[in-house]
């Protein structure tokens, strides 16, 4: 079985020492860069955009997960693949085409990632499961870093793992939100594959000693 990934969340890094927050997630056992790009339309919050995101991937040695959470995500894909992104993630809620969506984000090289939001049915996803490589499932409402997770989430894991398996897909499943120690080793069980952990990593007395952590309850 694929050992289990952990990705830290650039949101709840220290902007004022951003280079040397991505070089301690390079040190670290983390996997992956989630960096989440907001519009203040689609989520009530903005952060940060392209230039911001050039310089991560200028430093970063890791996978590049963008995770979309703007309206028309489809203006942009090929500006997010310019930028070196490896996956990009948008959202249902957003896009009216999404078959289209992720097959012209496949069509820059990238993977196709989909995130739900809380309130949105895992069953959605089934037709396009296929042509989908990882799912980000929402544990908080998106927007802010720092939110409670909500417990609903196991049971959307497990519905979604059910789907995946029925159409023998290899989908990933990411858990976006509110991710601790406490309910990692839960949500791996349940089925999930991709951790992104924020507030939990980043507010931390020893950020990499943390992500350590994590890596270890996952993957026993």
């Amino acid at each position: 079985m694929a050992s289990k990934r952990i990705a830290p969340s650039v949101l709840a890094a220290d902007f004022a020492n951003l280079q040397r927050d991505v070089e301690m997630i390079n040190k670290s056992d983390a996997d992956w860069f989630h960096i989440d790009i907001m519009d203040g339309v689609f989520v009530p919050n903005i952060s940060f955009g392209m230039p911001v995101l050039r310089d991560i991937v200028k430093h970063a040695t890791k996978t590049i997960d963008v995770h979309l959470m703007i309206v028309d995500p489809d203006r942009y894909i090929k500006t997010f693949a310019d930028l070196g992104s490896n996956i990009l993630t948008v959202h249902y809620e957003a896009c009216t085409h999404l078959h289209r969506t992720l097959q012209a984000i496949k069509a820059e090289g990238m993977k196709a990632g989909v995130a739900i939001n809380p309130h949105t049915n895992v069953s959605l996803l089934e037709d396009v499961i296929n042509d989908i490589d990882l799912v980000c499932i929402m544990s908080v409402n998106p927007g802010f870093g720092g939110q409670s997770f909500i417990e609903n989430t196991y049971k959307k894991v497990k519905q979604l793992r059910e789907i995946i398996v029925r159409n023998n897909a290899s989908t990933l499943i990411e858990i976006d939100g509110g991710v601790t120690n406490k309910n990692a080793k839960q949500l791996i069980d349940a089925g999930a594959d991709v951790l992104v952990a924020g507030s939990f990593v980043f507010k931390s007395t020893n950020p990499n000693q943390t992500i350590k952590e994590l890596k270890e309850i996952i993957n026993t």
